[in-house]
């Protein structure tokens, strides 16, 4: 027998007489038996062992989780998932008599994380700060504003110091204040004077500016500047806490997944459904990028921004709404974080470089969605699949294909540019939008409901039926919009080049999409000849419309834009533009025709 095996064997055999020898001196009744001894016995496998500790402290902490969130049934899914992780990873617990409060800060970290991605907290990372039961107020809105909490949270802890008894109460008091405390040092000495004296002494702006011999104005402007600064503070807190938790659990480490070829590839002028073409390749349903480009609608879209056909045009859409419903066309359930701001922001190709620099980004302020967004990133990761992420470099779509949570870094691909993003850089371009994505797991959706679903989204974007950004006009309405921005020679050249290219990149996959979709996608499937035979047609004008869109595309190169305001060029582009919108209009009755006869309504 090889000299590795029997050591192996002989030590298996010496661990096995040693767990006897324990049971035999054990206590008959586990109910019996102290702390210690249970956990020890756990973490040899004893089931009864943990769950004896279960009964014995499950009232206890779900109690602790209820002072949090004042929610029994989100109480009691925390003390599940805690309970879960306890379970898991007890074996790391080094010092025995430390499992109480071991436990508590397992549950106390289940309830923050639950408390950020709900509902209540998309507001503000605040949220996670909740009061107990005697002294919630009457509207729960109120704990949305963070003047309301630091308020409350001012004049209750005091109140408490000298009437709690409970352990889990003196621990929450604790906790808030340690939270606080760091909070406000990012505040310089004659700021967070000011700010206590206007939160915690609860001191009116007129009181204070006597106080402190300064005008009001000055007072409300170093009120509002270091309100700004505790925000960002705390979401800095939240996000070191998130990474802390990480390696408390052992799940600190670097998840790099393996470069798909198509990460290398992406090279389209519509990066949003490249992007979820790219991530769905690393999963068992991948499709073509047409099938993708279609099956997601992108391919026949068009936004164009009265007056002067502004560069934020193509990417002027509801991401949640219209990327969730793609990715479940290509049949796959999604989530997502957002914080989107509500402005279009500037043409981010003219900007000055440097408003797109590491400083740059370090000056903005930090999402308030970060922790989930990260959340949603390693969770992804993790299993296996990159995210999609908007604005990550530059104003477009890219993937997050790796992190690493000792650098704090993700590693990302965005129009051919491959580089890496501090944690703390996400959500903070020049835009200072974030929005990311992630493919959940399969659904089951036949072709004939997927095509279905996909040309409804056409139809109602070519109605104009979805829901617009202002100024922006979409859909058929759209090319009128551009030829009267023609006629009124105030067009940005590199915005109108820009929307040029993306169309023209659209049409030609919208083409592609149609023909693959007729002579092989639906190949084989019953009662779809007339539908294949429209599909073939409007593929075919679809194709045609890349005449005028090279010209349009060599008058109006990207990114130099050429003359768009010169009377001239202006009425051969309005000339052009009337002819893709003839062949997009009979392009989009054969596309109803289609769907009509999908829903059954012909």
């Amino acid at each position: 027998m090889d000299d590795k095996l029997r050591q192996r064997l002989d030590s298996l055999a010496d661990k096995e007489r040693e767990i006897r020898v324990r049971e035999a001196s054990a206590p008959e009744d586990l109910s019996e038996a102290d702390d210690g001894y249970l956990v020890r016995q756990a973490q040899s496998g004893n089931r009864q062992a943990f769950g004896e500790l279960v009964r014995r402290h499950r009232s206890r902490i779900y109690g602790y989780a209820q002072t949090i969130t004042h929610e029994p049934f989100m109480a009691e899914d925390i003390v599940q998932d805690a309970l879960t992780k306890a379970f898991l990873h007890l074996g790391r617990l080094s010092s025995i008599d430390r499992f109480l409060p071991w436990l508590h800060r397992i549950v106390r970290n289940q309830a923050y994380t639950k408390l950020r991605s709900g509902a209540a907290a998309k507001e503000r990372a605040f949220t996670a700060l909740r009061l107990p039961a005697s002294e919630e107020p009457a509207r729960e809105e109120g704990w949305r504003d963070m003047d309301f909490v630091l308020r409350r949270l001012s004049r209750s802890l005091a109140e408490r110091k000298a009437q709690e008894t409970d352990p889990e109460a003196r621990l929450m008091r604790s906790e808030l204040l340690e939270t606080i405390i760091g909070m406000l040092r990012c505040l310089n000495k004659r700021e967070r004077r000011i700010f206590e004296a206007h939160f915690f002494e609860q001191l009116s702006p007129q009181e204070i500016s006597k106080l402190f011999q300064l005008s009001s104005a000055n007072v409300y402007q170093l009120i509002s500047r270091s309100r700004k600064k505790v925000v960002q503070e705390n979401i800095r807190i939240v996000v070191d806490q998130y990474v802390q938790n990480r390696k408390e659990f052992g799940q600190m480490k670097k998840t790099i997944l393996p470069k798909h070829r198509t990460l290398a590839e992406m090279q389209s002028w519509l990066t949003a459904p490249e992007a979820l073409y790219a991530a769905v390749q690393y999963t068992d349903r991948a499709c073509s990028l047409p099938l993708a480009m279609g099956l997601t609608g992108q391919a026949f879209r068009i936004g164009i921004f009265q007056d002067d056909v502004h560069i934020a045009g193509p990417t002027a859409f509801d991401f949640a709404g219209l990327l969730t419903s793609g990715l479940r066309n290509l049949g796959f359930d999604s989530r997502y974080v957002s914080g989107m701001k509500p402005t279009i922001g500037q043409n981010s190709n003219l900007a000055d470089p440097a408003e797109m620099s590491e400083q740059a980004r370090e000056r903005r302020k930090l999402p308030d969605a970060l922790p989930e967004a990260l959340e949603l990133i390693h969770r992804s990761i993790d299993r296996g699949y990159p995210v999609v992420a908007w604005d990550l470099f530059i104003p477009e779509f890219g993937v997050i294909y790796g992190y690493d949570d000792e650098q704090r870094r993700l590693l990302a691909v965005e129009c051919a540019r491959e580089d890496v993003l501090p944690y703390e850089h996400l959500g903070r371009g020049m835009l200072e939008d974030l929005f990311v994505i992630a493919i959940e797991g399969p659904v089951e959706i036949d072709k004939r409901t997927a095509l279905r679903n996909a040309l409804q989204t056409i139809m109602r974007h070519y109605d104009g039926e979805e829901e617009r950004i202002d100024r922006c006009v979409t859909g058929l309405a759209a090319y009128e919009t551009w030829r009267e921005a023609c006629r009124g020679g105030r067009i940005e050249p590199n915005g109108n080049s820009y929307n040029i290219s993306v169309l023209r990149d659209a049409r030609r996959y919208a083409a592609a999409f149609l023909e693959e979709a007729s002579a092989e996608w639906l190949e084989g499937e019953a009662g779809m000849d007339r539908i294949r035979e429209a599909s073939r047609e409007a593929a075919a004008l679809y194709r045609e419309m890349s005449v005028p869109l090279d010209e349009l595309q060599r008058m109006f190169p990207f990114p130099e834009g050429g003359r768009p305001n010169d009377p001239a060029q202006a009425e051969r582009a309005a000339h052009l533009l009337q002819s893709v919108e003839s062949l997009e209009r009979q392009a989009v009755a054969l596309l109803r025709h289609m769907y009509a006869e999908l829903d059954g309504s012909s």
